[in-house]
């Protein structure tokens, strides 16, 4: 893997001569000892050999979740697309300096086995949050691993962190990249950390005090419990001052959100925090980070290749709208090429250096959205319509007034052959009244959304319980409960 510092400033040339080098070994070394690609390769009559540059990669057809989720006619589908060497493959495939290399220590021998231990065997597992289908096993080498040390480095490097800070890791403890990616950060970046495990596990109140005590500078959390235990931090008039940097993951942060956490921590005397929103996937197997709030997210292109395409699998120009489509360069274990993420992002930048960092690797736009998000309602009997539930947080989130909210689709009486309903359950903060409240919410739903909601306010901790705050991996922001 290159040096960060001196790779991260290189010119776009450069580093796309890399990334071909690195594709063209991929395609020609890696991905034989994929079973699922064998199988690929075959069924589009490709050759391994077709491939001579980055330029070359349109001629891979993109892939998607349903190649990779497990069915029962299939079950074993996700271990297809794990690296599988074998004596035979190796000697057919592997680069020739590496193949003279290994002859020469006996290619039974056990310096051999030792090497192809390390490259290649599987040692650890994440798994797919699994909201809009099965759960979905990754698997990492010990290669891998050292990777994702690598990447959690760059990511606290791109936030202008120092060995000086002291950071709490809020992220739950799960077979999850949002834990491992930051545990992995603090340790690589040699910070001292506190790994709480979240609220499940250490607590809100223990967490709490541990930013008071360790005086820490960076906290890591997922945005909706960030916002949650900061806000119970400034009820107790918690002392925050210390706080510097906060680094959200694991799900979109909207502007209003931000502005909301900034209020509180300003109540909790942090009067000068720098905000960093994340972006992640189990299938590429690490986190990319803002360097500014207003920045895109920082790629690593000398382990991956990002694109956006249009409706169509076509490659978009710089600049405009398209679903992220992600292909490893330089991992190990669970390998995917040309997998579309479903993730639709405003675009991604390359030409020009980061207006806020000056580094010249490739970003992607802060705004990206999750096509799961868009759901088909069936409000009125007159036609179906597709809901973009994105809307809700941004919406929602504006309104100073809403402490925490939920938002529940079901069908009318329990009726399967009835119309949808959407409900937003609301808790209010101490002394808002209600009525003052829901007519702007309704008009804003309205406005943004065509649907009108019924809103329905509950106690503070019985939203928090229905969201299963503090319980959850994540909390249960949006429920479809249609589909029970």
């Amino acid at each position: 893997m290159e040096n960060w510092q001196k790779f991260s400033c290189l010119d776009k040339e450069k580093i796309r001569k890399i990334q071909s080098k690195k594709f063209v070994f991929a395609i020609r070394h890696l991905l034989p000892y994929s079973p699922f690609y064998q199988d690929f390769f075959k069924k589009h009559n490709l050759s391994f050999g077709d491939f001579k540059s980055i330029d070359d990669i349109i001629k891979l057809p993109i892939i998607s979740k349903h190649d990779i989720l497990p069915t029962d006619e299939d079950p074993a589908k996700p271990k297809k697309f794990i690296l599988q060497p074998d004596e035979e493959k190796i000697k057919k495939y592997a680069l020739k300096s590496q193949l003279l290399k290994i002859l020469g220590k006996k290619i039974i021998g056990t310096n051999y086995k030792k090497d192809i231990l390390t490259e290649f065997k599987p040692i650890h597992i994440h798994f797919t949050t699994g909201r809009s289908s099965n759960q979905i096993p990754f698997l990492y080498t010990q290669r891998d691993m050292n990777n994702l040390k690598e990447t959690g480095y760059r990511l606290f490097t791109n936030i202008g962190a120092s060995t000086d800070d002291i950071v709490i890791n809020a992220f739950p403890f799960a077979p999850h990249l949002a834990f491992w990616q930051g545990f992995s950060a603090c340790t690589q970046s040699q910070v001292l950390s506190l790994q709480t495990g979240g609220g499940k596990v250490m607590g809100t109140a223990k967490i709490i005090g541990a930013i008071e005590k360790m005086k820490a500078t960076i906290f890591i959390a997922i945005p909706g419990y960030a916002y949650h235990l900061i806000r119970k931090a400034a009820e107790q008039k918690a002392d925050f001052s210390s706080l510097k940097r906060i680094v959200f993951g694991g799900e979109r942060v909207c502007p209003g959100l931000r502005k909301k956490v900034k209020m509180l921590l300003k109540e909790c005397g942090a009067k000068d925090v720098n905000f960093f929103a994340t972006y992640a996937l189990t299938e590429g197997k690490t986190a990319w980070v803002q360097c500014h709030e207003e920045s895109g997210y920082h790629l690593y292109p000398d382990i991956e290749y990002v694109e956006l395409v249009d409706k169509n699998d076509k490659p978009v120009k710089e600049g405009e709208k398209g679903e992220v489509v992600y292909t490893a360069l330089d991992w190990r274990g669970s390998f995917v090429m040309r997998y579309r993420t479903a993730d639709i992002c405003e675009s991604l930048l390359y030409s020009e250096p980061c207006k806020f960092c000056g580094r010249t690797v490739p970003r992607l736009h802060y705004d990206i959205e999750r096509q799961s998000e868009y759901k088909d309602l069936n409000i009125s009997k007159v036609k179906g319509e597709l809901i973009n539930l994105n809307i809700f947080h941004k919406v929602i989130h504006e309104i100073e007034e809403i402490d925490e909210w939920q938002v529940e689709i079901k069908k009318k009486n329990n009726d399967p052959f009835e119309l949808d309903e959407v409900f937003i359950h609301l808790a209010l903060k101490k002394g808002i009244d209600p009525a003052n409240v829901e007519p702007k919410l309704e008009e804003l739903i309205l406005e943004h959304a065509n649907i009108r909601p019924t809103i329905v306010n509950y106690p503070l901790p019985k939203l928090l319980e229905m969201l299963g705050m503090e319980k959850e991996l994540k909390e249960k922001r949006i429920v479809d409960n249609r589909e029970k």
